[in-house]
Formats: structure tokens, C-alpha cells, sequence
């Protein structure tokens, strides 16, 4: 769980000759065995659950997109930022590479940093929830996680066949109700569009909290951001996770199933925050980057930005 050469090459960027200009690429470190509590970025260059779900592929190759467009943002963190690397899912091995996911998530969470991961098709967040319940549960004989997906789709399919990317949330309802959890989700951005009823209907039986695309408007936002606020005081922690087809199309190009409405960054990016400022933010992940459909990157700066936001000392 540490970044390579290769990894590592992909920082470089634009140098400004005044004083306090730095740029992300200036400040990121390896991680070490040793490295002080920061945030860490680990990559999930997998998009095996997308292939099994019948979407376009490419997302294995988001990781390193992002970090290419991250290179060049201004650096505004006081605390330490640690590249971790990327787990690879090899000869379409999707289980396998989601345990290794999960135990980095694990293995930073018990060495006190802020895992950011950077997908990867969606079925990343089976494997980042996996990591946060696998640390919680060390001294919490039932945590409460409380998931918010800024995603157009539910996930909620049946993992009876094997999980893709379509799948996360089913079975992270499953093993919940396997170990006597407490199943907590919100999703944010919803197309009724792209769920079928028997999605919705799931959702419905498990007191999903959700906020269709069309909800999300500058005058509801206050009303919205006190519902997160309440569902993250019934937490004992907090797992964000960003699907990009939440974004409208053309803000997110570049993604296996891009939204016909959407929801745009100057309302999702408000309510990110707002949850970080909760304190209970353990964990982040930002999922289905395909670079190959992503025009003039527009899709990576968004993931960028984010991650950005999501680092910001608060």
C-alpha cells in the first residue's frame, strides 16, 4: 500500500516563482510506515463491476487521471497529504482487489488518516465501507456508519450473481442486517430516470433518505443540509461517496453513464461541506472517472476540485 515510481511521476506541474504559491504536486508525500496523521489518497484502478454491469470501461484509468488534474490545484492545506498508491484489479479478479481495497482503507483509518480513495468504477464503495467497518468494529461492537451517495443510481441491485457496480449498497444492507448493524443511507441527486421500481421500492424498505435531482435547488439547500445534519448526528461515523454521474452531462462528460439532468457542482459542493464540518467524516471515495470518454478533462477537474474541498483543513 505504497505508491510506486510510476505512481509518483504523475505529480508535476506548473512552478510559480512568488512566495506561498505551492501547488498539489510540491506538497504530496509517499506515504511511509511512519508518516504523522494526514490525508491520504489511495486508488482503486478497477472498473471490473462496471464491465459486469454492462457499462463502458475506462474507469480503471481514473485514479491517475485525477491525480494529473490535482497536480496543479493550489495547495491551501495546513496538514500533511500522503499518496498511498493504487490497488489494480488483475484478469478481472473484482473480489479479490475489493478485500485489498478494504484493508488499505483499514490500515490508514488505524494510523489516523483521512483515506480519500479514487476510483474506479462504483464498486469501490462495497470495498471503502468494508475498510471502515472492519476499523469501527475493532471497538464498536455495532457502529452506526452513516452513507451519503451523491449518485444518480440507487446501487441497490441484487448481489445475488455477483457484485458489480450496481451492487454496493445491496450488500452493504446485507451484511448490516447479517451482523444485527444498524443500515443507514442517504442518496443524493437520484434519477427516478435510471431506477427501476423495484430499485425504488428497496429503497423504500430500507428508509433510504433520499433527494431526486430535481429537489436539488439553491432554495432547498437549507432544508437538505439540516436533514444531513440529523442523519449525521444518528452516526458514529461518516462514509461520503461521489458518484460523478450525479453532474449533469456536460459538467461530467466522462463518465459510463452521464446524467440527462443532473445535479451541478454549485449544489452538491455545499452540501459536501457541510458534512465534512460534521466531524464524523472518516472516509471519501470519488468513483466512475472513465478518462477515455472524458472531454478536455472536464470530468477530472470536478474530481480534482472535490478532493480538494475534501482536504481543506476545517
Amino acid at each position: 500500500m505504497f505508491a510506486d515510481r510510476q505512481t509518483l511521476e504523475v505529480w508535476s506541474g506548473r512552478i510559480d516563482p512568488e512566495p506561498d504559491a505551492l501547488r498539489w504536486h510540491q506538497c504530496i508525500q509517499p506515504l511511509a510506515v511512519d508518516s504523522v496523521p494526514g490525508v491520504a489518497l489511495l486508488g482503486f484502478a478497477c472498473d471490473e463491476g462496471v464491465r459486469r454491469n454492462q457499462g463502458r470501461v475506462g474507469a480503471a484509468e481514473g485514479p491517475t487521471a485525477v491525480r494529473r488534474a490535482l497536480a496543479n490545484v493550489a495547495w491551501q492545506r495546513q496538514g500533511p497529504a500522503y499518496d498511498a498508491g493504487d490497488v489494480r484489479c488483475a484478469d478481472g479478479e473484482l473480489e479479490g482487489a475489493q478485500a485489498r481495497l478494504a484493508d488499505g482503507v483499514r490500515q490508514l483509518l488505524d494510523a489516523g488518516h483521512l483515506p480519500l480513495v479514487l476510483g474506479g468504477g462504483h464498486e469501490v464503495a462495497w470495498a471503502s465501507w468494508s475498510g471502515l467497518a472492519l476499523h469501527l468494529a475493532s471497538t464498536l461492537p455495532k457502529p452506526r456508519i452513516g452513507i451519503v451517495n451523491f449518485d444518480a443510481h440507487l446501487d441497490l441491485r441484487d448481489p445475488s450473481r455477483g457484485p458489480t457496480s450496481g451492487t454496493p449498497f445491496a450488500q452493504i444492507a446485507a451484511h448490516c442486517t447479517s451482523h444485527g448493524w444498524p443500515f443507514r443511507y442517504s442518496c443524493l441527486g437520484l434519477s427516478q430516470a435510471a431506477n427501476t421500481c423495484t430499485l425504488l421500492r428497496r429503497a423504500a424498505e430500507l428508509d433510504v433518505l433520499i433527494h431526486e435531482d430535481h429537489e436539488i435547488r439553491e432554495g432547498s439547500l437549507a432544508r437538505i443540509g439540516a436533514e444531513l445534519d440529523a442523519f449525521a448526528a444518528d452516526c458514529d461515523a461518516l462514509y461520503l461517496t461521489f458518484d460523478l454521474d450525479v453532474l449533469p452531462a456536460g459538467d461530467a462528460p466522462g463518465v459510463s453513464a452521464p446524467a440527462a439532468h443532473g445535479v451541478g457542482l454549485a449544489l452538491l459542493e455545499p452540501l459536501v461541506r457541510r458534512l465534512k464540518a460534521s466531524g464524523k467524516l472518516r472516509l471519501a471515495d470519488v468513483a466512475e472517472l472513465n478518462p477515455a470518454l472524458d472531454q478536455d478533462g472536464r470530468t477530472a477537474r470536478v474530481a480534482a476540485r472535490l478532493i480538494h474541498t475534501l482536504a481543506l483543513d476545517v
